[in-house]
């Protein structure tokens, strides 16, 4: 397979968090959204457990066409209440990554007996670390050595209470706010985790296993039309980013980023790439394509998007995200 892209070489991570009319707006879907989106994806896509879905991409086998899987971040209650329901009813599996430090103790969280319940009903659970921390937060005075130990600490001792629990440990790892590193990257692939971010894209066997792209498909996202487009997209089959560590502790940026691209599937010519919602200048080359972003990058979270169409697949884009972190002065990130 590899050598060139292929329509089944790819899928779709969607990412909840919240199925409710009550809770944030930005991280919501109300029920009636909700059931929009998953009849919608019943009728139209090949719904796979997320753990089908990773292992088929790790082994390079084929995927059937249009392959999505279904992920929620956090473990609240109304997933079971206005989530679950919809999602049974339909017999569409879903993964979701929970703070077992939070599991029954806060009154919006699933109880461990509803965690129970649902891991019986075949959905699966994963890692979200202990307690929601944001990973790339350094204490004062904090070694690099030091952070890394506390916040793989927690990594493990969240495995190891969700393992207790459903006697299930996947080891994956959904990073929260969607936040890593380099260093904290290369420790999730040498203790065989794979890692989950909250960026942009279809995935595909070229993906980056330590960070996963998922579309967030609630809140300002949730509106059909654009929803469908990422639905339907492929993940862009990118040997080499450019980019060697999203973590940046220099916020200015002013440098052109070569993408290398592989197969003959991409419509590098039609290609386009976006910052914050403008367009920037970029270049196409055989296999090859560059962005150059002039700019200071904001506290916190930013991503660019690039994408291209399919030659082969009417109507389907190619997707590919570069997630972009940058602490306060404190070395501490906002929520």
């Amino acid at each position: 397979m590899m050598g060139s892209a292929h329509a089944d070489d790819s899928a779709v991570i969607l990412l909840y968090h919240h199925v409710s009319d009550s809770t944030p707006a930005s991280t919501s879907i109300s029920p009636e959204q909700f059931k929009t989106h998953m009849t919608y994806l019943a009728e139209n896509f090949h719904v796979m457990p997320l753990p089908d879905v990773v292992a088929a991409l790790q082994q390079k086998k084929s995927l059937p066409p249009k392959t999505v899987a279904i992920t929620f971040d956090d473990g609240y209650r109304n997933i079971l209440e206005n989530g679950h329901p919809i999602l049974q009813s339909l017999s569409l599996p879903y993964t979701v990554f929970v703070n077992p430090d939070e599991i029954g103790r806060l009154s919006n969280q699933l109880t461990w007996d509803d965690v129970k319940a649902m891991h019986d009903d075949g959905v699966d659970f994963a890692n979200h670390t202990l307690d929601h921390i944001h990973m790339l937060n350094r204490l004062p005075d904090e070694s690099k050595a030091a952070w890394l130990e506390r916040v793989w600490g927690n990594v493990e001792e969240a495995e190891q209470k969700l393992e207790s629990h459903i006697g299930e440990s996947l080891k994956y790892l959904a990073y929260p706010f969607g936040e890593y590193n380099e260093v904290l990257a290369e420790k999730l692939a040498s203790n065989g985790y794979v890692g989950f971010g909250q960026h942009s894209g279809g995935v595909s066997s070229y993906s980056d296993f330590t960070a996963l792209p998922r579309f967030p498909a609630a809140g300002r996202f949730a509106n059909m039309e654009p929803i469908k487009v990422k639905m339907n997209s492929l993940g862009m089959p990118v040997t080499a980013s450019g980019v060697d560590d999203p973590e940046r502790t220099n916020p200015i940026i002013d440098e052109t980023i070569t993408l290398k691209i592989d197969g003959n599937d991409v419509r590098l010519s039609q290609a386009a790439c976006y910052f914050q919602n403008e367009k920037l200048p970029i270049e196409a080359g055989p296999g090859t394509l560059s962005y150059t972003l002039d700019t200071v990058l904001p506290t916190g979270r930013s991503r660019i998007n690039c994408t291209a169409p399919s030659n082969s697949q009417n109507r389907r884009y190619y997707w590919f995200s570069q997630p972009f972190f940058v602490s306060r002065q404190d070395g501490t990130y906002p929520d």
